[in-house]
């Protein structure tokens, strides 16, 4: 048979592996973790820079959205066109390749003067951060035996929990002081760096053996056609009505459009010679079930990071900048989860029990945080809780794809990788639009159940001025430090009846006080009322959470146990 006949086993893997010196260790893996860093902190880092970038190209509303939704899209649509890329040509070049791309795109993001340039140039950045992603990852299998691969995977992971922490601060130094079109210029010395690193340091790494067929073009295609309509169509719907509800025309025809090249795709992988994405490795359970496990857990591996705000803006009344910080514990957690299983799984040289243990983990984090918040959470327990979330999340990065990787030959270890982040990616994005579904249907239902009574002492003026900066049922938040400022309210409270008592006579002026007592009495009943409501949304996307993770942990359970062996003899290495 051809060269995608995978094996059965890891037993079935070429027992010789490459020997590389130390030094190409070394600096391969400085240009991959570099490479990786820079796509990892740029999603984090234009996000903080988005209110700026809105105000001074005054992007619409309804285009904000875009500026993520462009990226995502040509990120997750390319991953296993890159990771087929690079088992023909090698990690290096794709490495390289996706560099200079990612490169390109934050030079023209950088001197875009228009909403619509930005969008287009952030999509040219998402084409090469999916190289990025899929040819770093992979390097750890092409560089270490099975056995060693935890703790290096480790770092990888390590690497996306830092970006998180690091992102937010560096983008709104950078805003503040340089301004928003350096948050993309920063990119081009620390890209320079990682290229000089892969271009002069770097074994290409092209498996022996892999496909000498070019890329599968009408696969890759079809792909485009099943993933964009449907990233769109993730994205873009929204529960609240308008022209992108979930039963608007719009969205179902992208439903339509993406079952349509799904189909195609599986029809053009099926007859291939060199297939994008080789369907004959779905008969290895261990491919199969590991990459079904990354795509659930990838459903609710941003719920914490993209629901906690809110509750901390709304109901624990922090500013934007602070409520981001909460989140630091959690991305500790991460990255402590991380680096520990790595080390672990290279010491035990094996990982299913780690993955069992960290999803059960990751069960008790989301019921604690499902079912323990109160609107009178405060930020230190809100902070302690979100470690043990983090710590259940960590391990699932490097574990899981590497056991996908150890389930597939060598030359398949780039399509492998690819497979895992593209599934990963694609569960990421499935989970934010039910679970952000599931927020913005509990909060609505709250809202319109509570806000009423709590409301009906305040007079007409100001109750439609309550209605208004209530924030809305979207799930897509609200502005820094609340929309619903009880002080303000209670500020213009007070000066019309002052005004009001001027203009009445001293019999009617105790009536006029006992108004405004009421009034008062109801802005703070307001107040408790969105905490309340806000309080329930977010928990009920943990609860959601639960069942999720469950679903993850039952699906690990069939993820079959193949040891982690050391290589047998070293191979001179190219």
């Amino acid at each position: 048979m051809a060269s995608s006949a995978a094996p059965a086993s890891a037993d079935l893997l070429p027992a010789a592996f490459p020997a590389f010196t130390r030094a190409q260790k070394v600096f391969t893996m400085l240009g991959a973790l570099l490479g990786l860093l820079l796509a990892a902190l740029d999603q984090t880092i234009v996000a903080t820079a988005g209110p700026a970038i809105q105000a001074d190209l005054r992007i619409p509303a309804s285009h904000y959205a875009w500026l993520t939704t462009s990226y995502m899209v040509a990120s997750t649509m390319m991953v296993p066109v890159w990771g087929k890329l690079s088992d023909l040509l090698g990690r290096r070049t794709v490495l390289a390749v996706g560099i200079l791309i990612f490169l390109a795109g934050s030079f023209l993001c950088g001197v875009a003067r228009s909403t619509l340039a930005l969008i287009l140039f952030r999509a040219v950045q998402g084409l090469g951060s999916a190289a990025l992603f899929t040819a770093a990852l992979a390097v750890v299998a092409d560089l270490f035996e099975p056995r060693e691969r935890g703790k290096y995977q480790g770092l990888f992971g390590a690497v996306f929990g830092l970006s998180s922490v690091v992102g937010p601060l560096v983008g709104g130094f950078i805003t503040d002081h340089l301004g928003w079109h350096w948050v993309f210029f920063i990119n081009l010395p620390v890209g320079a760096v990682a290229l000089a690193l892969v271009l002069l340091r770097m074994p290409k790494l092209r498996p022996e053996g892999a496909g000498q067929g070019g890329l599968d073009l009408p696969g890759a295609g079809a792909l485009a056609m099943a993933v964009v309509p449907l990233l769109l169509a993730l994205s873009m719907g929204r529960s609240d009505g308008g022209a992108w509800a979930w039963s608007s025309w719009r969205i179902l025809g992208l439903f339509a459009l993406a079952v349509v090249g799904t189909a195609m795709f599986l029809r053009l992988e099926a007859h291939a010679k060199e297939p994008l994405l080789d369907l004959k490795l779905f008969r290895l359970r261990a491919f199969s079930t590991g990459n079904a496990a990354v795509f659930i857990i990838g459903a609710v591996f941003l719920s914490g990071v993209v629901f906690l705000p809110l509750f901390m803006v709304n109901v624990v009344g922090l500013s934007a900048t602070r409520s981001g910080l909460t989140i630091t514990p959690l991305t500790l957690g991460v990255v402590a989860g991380n680096v520990l299983s790595g080390q672990l799984v290279s010491k035990l040289g094996r990982y299913k029990v780690l993955l069992l243990g960290s999803l059960v983990l990751l069960v008790v984090g989301f019921a604690v945080m499902g079912f323990t918040l109160t609107p009178d959470s405060t930020q230190a327990e809100v902070t302690a809780k979100m470690v043990l979330v983090g710590l259940g999340l960590g391990p699932s990065i490097p574990l899981f794809t590497m056991a996908i990787q150890n389930a597939v030959p060598p030359q398949r270890i780039g399509v492998a990788t690819s497979a895992a982040t593209f599934f990963r990616q694609l569960g990421m994005t499935m989970g934010v639009a039910l679970l952000g579904t599931v927020f913005a249907a509990t909060l609505s239902s709250e809202l319109g159940a509570r806000m009423p009574a709590a409301t009906a002492g305040l007079p007409e003026s100001v109750r439609a001025q309550v209605a208004v900066a209530t924030p809305g049922t979207s799930g897509e938040g609200a502005p820094a430090g609340g929309s619903f400022q009880a002080g303000e309210v209670k500020a213009r409270l007070r000066t019309e009846f002052d005004a009001e008592r001027r203009r009445v006579g001293a019999t009617e002026r105790a009536r006029v006080d006992a108004e405004e007592q009421r009034a008062l009495e109801s802005v703070d009943q307001a107040w408790q009322a969105l905490k309340a409501s806000f309080t329930s949304g977010v928990s009920a996307v943990y609860r959601v959470a639960i069942l999720i993770a469950l679903l993850a942990l039952g699906v690990t359970c069939f993820l079959p146990e193949q040891p982690l062996r050391r290589g047998r003899g070293p191979a001179p290495a190219e």
